[in-house]
């Protein structure tokens, strides 16, 4: 008994053990991914080039006076590439027909085709707005099958937005899309899926009463929904009054410098092609003969036995 009371006695006065609390480690600060500057200094890069570009912003830039920037984009590498130099736009052209895959016009250009391309641009996952043509025979059969169409380019391809070629006569099919809540572009003049009936690439609008009915279809195509036109192989004075007379912005190639921003293939202003050059086309580079010697650099490497040297070898 006395034993109990004096443990007992004990545990009573004993005092309580504290258990140190150690403060949560923290976690390191995850640094921020900053984009990359473009090649020539932030001076070469797009003011809409911080967010993702929208159709909105397109709007906004012609109302500030500032020139957009398209070009045309048919695979992951180059998507990358060209929104890191800050391009506004990209734009999956049915003109892959001619610049990829070798016809010798867009007509063959299936939806299978641009799908496949459009995934690839869209994976690159760029600042710039992606934009895919419709190809011949996917929109021009009625408003029903454009909806269908246009859909499959927003849904399957990752696409934010499509174009398609014509005027008046396209009309109910800009509609339809928009009602569908599907970005549209139109493109007048030269339209190269109309090329037969043009009898070639021809420019277009030229004379008075051509240069008055291509006005009459850019108003009724902003009048549609179109967020913006794309005008193509018109006269200078004619893609001017047309872009004075439009709220929406336009893209020109070969339509003189007063549109509010222009396009090129990537292709042709890079050098890649060489066999075709269009009066419109300034080549800014000559990828395709580097590519050439570099090729031609490497084959005779090997032929000397030069490649693989110890440096490119595992042990």
């Amino acid at each position: 008994m006395t034993a109990r009371r004096s443990g007992t006695r004990r545990a009573a006065t004993a005092r309580p053990r504290v258990r140190a609390v150690r403060p949560p480690r923290a976690k390191p600060a995850t640094p921020r991914r900053v984009a990359p500057v473009p090649p020539g200094g932030a001076a070469t890069a797009s003011p809409m080039m911080r967010a993702k570009v929208t159709c909105t912003d397109l709007l906004a830039a012609k109302r500030a006076a500032r020139k957009l920037v398209m070009v045309t984009a048919y695979d992951h590498p180059f998507a990358r590439l060209a929104d890191a130099a800050g391009v506004d736009l990209l734009l999956v052209g049915d003109s892959l027909g001619m610049v990829v895959l070798g016809h010798s016009s867009t007509l063959p250009v299936t939806m299978a085709d641009m799908l496949h391309h459009a995934r690839a641009v869209a994976r690159a996952r760029p600042r710039a707005l992606v934009v895919a043509d419709l190809p011949f025979m996917s929109f021009q059969v009625s408003p029903r099958q454009a909806v269908r169409n246009a859909g499959r380019m927003v849904q399957e391809g990752g696409v934010e937005a499509v174009k398609l070629e014509g005027g008046t006569r396209m009309l109910p099919m800009v509609e339809a899309i928009v009602r569908a809540d599907i970005p549209v572009m139109g493109h007048l003049g030269l339209t190269p899926q109309s090329v037969h009936r043009f009898g070639g690439y021809r420019v277009q609008g030229r004379g008075e009463a051509a240069g008055k009915a291509l006005l009459r279809e850019a108003r009724a195509l902003e009048a549609a929904g179109c967020f913006a036109l794309v005008l193509e192989a018109i006269p200078a004075e004619l893609a001017a009054a047309i872009t004075a007379a439009l709220a929406i912005p336009t893209i020109g190639i070969g339509a003189g410098s007063a549109c509010d921003g222009q396009v090129l293939v990537l292709h042709d202003l890079l050098g890649v092609n060489t066999e075709i050059k269009p009066r419109f086309v300034r080549r800014f580079g000559d990828i395709g003969r580097a590519a050439q010697d570099a090729i031609a650099a490497f084959a005779a490497a090997v032929r000397a036995g030069e490649f693989p040297a110890s440096e490119h070898t595992y042990r």
